[in-house]
């Protein structure tokens, strides 16, 4: 199965086909199903699995709320539709992966440079 980071670079690239529609909701969704799929089949989690499970918490942060509320409808929240809400997001997760870049040295268990989504060709 592909890392989870190649995955969301692949729906970026092709929303409809992977989602139905441009929406951060149904990407919520699909990105949930793909987690109890794997759950399901027995998969451990990888890497990037791990990594994205901090995501929600990066983005409450990110916008200085304290809510129960999803990443999904956080963003939302901040955004015009559900449409430029899912572009937001793919801007946000390249930040969110990004986000160790700064750093001299990646501590162990974190992503290393070349685990991030592939450039745009």
């Amino acid at each position: 199965m592909h890392d989870l980071y190649t995955l969301i670079h692949k729906i970026k690239k092709a929303p409809s086909m992977y989602l139905g529609r441009h929406s951060i909701i149904c990407l919520q969704a699909f990105l949930s199903g793909y987690s109890v799929a794997k759950h399901e089949l027995g998969e451990q989690p990888t890497k990037q699995d791990s990594d994205f499970m901090s995501f929600p918490e990066w983005i409450r942060k990110r916008f200085n709320v304290q809510t129960s509320q999803s990443w999904a409808n956080i963003i939302l929240f901040y955004s015009e539709d559900e449409s430029k809400a899912l572009d937001q997001f793919f801007e946000l997760l390249d930040e969110f992966i990004d986000r160790h870049s700064s750093t001299d040295t990646l501590r162990e268990g974190e992503l290393d440079i070349g685990e991030k989504l592939p450039a745009h060709h």
